[in-house]
Parts: C-alpha cells; structure tokens; sequence
C-alpha cells in the first residue's frame, strides 16, 4: 500500500482511507456484519487510516469500528474522528458546538467507545459560529499535551479559518469534499493548505455514490440522507447522471470502472491529497482500491475534464441549509 503523510508534522497514512460513514445507516439500512467485514478486508489490503464521527448513528459507528478492531495491533492503523454535531433523537440536526468543554466532552466518549487510550486525527465536523476556532483547536490542542489525541485536523473550513487554526497549532489535515464535479476548493482553499503545509482527506470523492458508475434514479432506501440533496434530485440528477455515462465512456477506454477513474483523478491532483472512500461492502471496497493501479497520463486527465468539465454539475452538494452551515469550499 502506498503512503501518503498528513501534513508536515502528522501521521503517514495509506494512499485511501476508508470513511464508515455509510456503516451506520445514513444511506438506508446497513448490515452490521458486513460493515465489520469490510473494515477487517481494508485493514488486510493496507488501509490504515479510519474515518469516524461521533454522531454517525449517535455512536454505533464507533461501536462498530471498535468491534471491527478487537485483537488488531493499536500502532497499525489511524482513527480520524469528527465530533460538534448535534442531533435530536429523531435524527434531525441541531447545529454544531465547539466550545472547550464540549470538545473534551465528546473525546472522552469516543474514546470510550472506541476502547482507545487516543485518536489519531481529532477535529471539530464544522465550524461553530459562536465560538472562535482559536478556542475549538486549542481546547484540542490541551488534549494533544495530555496524550489523548495525536494530531488536529479540520472540516468544511476557508482559508480564512485556517490559517486561524494553524496560528494555533499545527494541523495534519483539512477534510473537506473533492471530486470530479465538486472543485471548488480548488479557487483559495487547496493553495491555503499547501502554501501552510496541511494536507487534505477528500471526503465524496463518488459525490455519495453519484459518480460511482453504480447508482441509478431512483435507487434509494428509507433513511436515505441523500433523498434531500439537490444533485440526486429530478432533472439534476438526469443530468448528473448524463455526466457519468460520458466518464463511462472515458473509463472503459482504459479498462477501467467509472469509480476506479473517478478516485484516480482525485489521487492524480497530488500527493497531498488522501481520498476517503465510503465503501461499506467488501465488494465496493475492492473495488476503489483498484484505483490505487490507475495511472493518468495527460490525455487521460485531457479526456476526464472534457467528459466531467469543472463546474458542470447540476445543483448544490448539500440542501440550501446545510450549505449556510460550510465555512469553506462552498
């Protein structure tokens, strides 16, 4: 497995990072069994960074991933964990919380029910409005003193509220959603990381499953997060989807699947860069890693950007609320 490092001063982790999100029902329903099994083949093919977050499922995702775990070496594998956002018992969220005590609050259960004496890669899942990040990262930033996290990192922020966070302390890694036709980072928010030495975990590199070559309209269970979002929605999911049959085109020259040629790109735009892939099946899994063998050559990328151009995607990647909750990458 190739490595890539998390910024100047963090962790080496593998090329792809598995997000298990999708584990814990946000998609619809999920099989708990085949989760684990798909967290233990990663762990086999080298993967070693874990993406979590302490309201995916209001805790089961790290239930399981500390299930998935259980006789594993401590030192062979990262676990990235988001915490702030908070839901109601009915699902609905409610706003993210930065404060101090809530940071060291909330790494207290993950910790707890991930059967850890430390997280690898802790940061705050958005930016709280009402309190300063200087605050958010340095309540962190005690946390790293005292051994219960190794590294900061940082989610859906600008660059303005980077260079805020890095004044601080130094950070590993923004997570923040790359992909085909989501790019605006690319405009202030990729030359901030780099020019300050922070790499990025793109999460949605697939767009949800949108650009995987796989999802059809309509192709959604009940309690489906994405049911709500503009892309997946009538004419813009007919032409989104118009898009993906064009990168079809492009992937099938080379021999390749549209998912595979979709995560060789974002792993093409640098080095700097650790996509983050939401497979929750061994199959799916196999799959994206697959993309790790794709090499693009310039007519490659020539002939991506011509079937997927910039800005070509049809509405928002979030419902017009949760894009007034983005700090960056809007």
């Amino acid at each position: 497995m190739e490595t890539r490092k998390l910024g100047a001063t963090g962790p080496a982790v593998s090329a792809i990072g598995l997000g298990c999100m999708g584990m814990s029902g946000m998609y619809g329903p999920s099989d708990r069994d085949e989760g684990i099994a798909t967290i233990r083949a990663a762990l086999d093919a080298g993967v070693t960074l874990l993406d979590t977050g302490d309201f995916y499922g209001m805790g089961h995702n790290e239930l399981l991933i500390a299930e998935a775990l259980k006789g594993v070496p401590r030192d062979s594998y990262q676990l990235s964990v988001k915490f702030g956002a908070q839901r109601d018992p009915a699902g609905a969220w409610l706003g993210f919380d930065g404060r101090p005590a809530a940071v060291k609050t909330s790494l207290a259960y993950t910790l707890n029910r991930l059967g850890v004496d430390h997280v690898d890669v802790y940061r705050s899942a958005r930016l709280d409005p009402s309190v300063p990040i200087e605050e958010t990262v340095g309540a962190i930033a005690e946390m790293v003193t005292a051994g219960y996290v190794r590294h900061i990192g940082l989610s859906e922020v600008g660059p303005e509220t980077i260079r805020r966070a890095a004044a601080v302390h130094p950070i590993a890694d923004l997570q923040i959603e790359y992909s085909l036709i989501s790019r605006a980072v690319e405009e202030e928010v990729l030359p901030t990381l780099r020019e300050l030495g922070v790499s990025m975990t793109a999460y949605g590199v697939l767009s949800r499953g949108l650009i995987s070559g796989h999802w059809t309209k309509p192709d959604m269970a009940k309690g489906d997060f994405r049911a709500a979002s503009p892309r997946f929605q009538g004419e813009n999911a007919d032409r989104n989807l118009a898009l993906v049959e064009a990168l079809r085109s492009v992937a099938e020259a080379r021999g390749v699947t549209v998912a595979q040629i979709a995560i060789a790109w974002v792993l093409a735009q640098g080095t700097d860069i650790v996509p983050v892939i939401g497979a929750r099946r061994r199959d799916r899994l196999a799959e994206a890693l697959g993309a790790l063998d794709v090499a693009l050559m310039a007519d490659d990328l020539a002939a991506i950007e011509r079937a997927m151009p910039r800005d070509a995607a049809a509405g928002d990647r979030y419902p017009e609320h949760q894009m007034g909750m983005l700090d960056g990458g809007r």
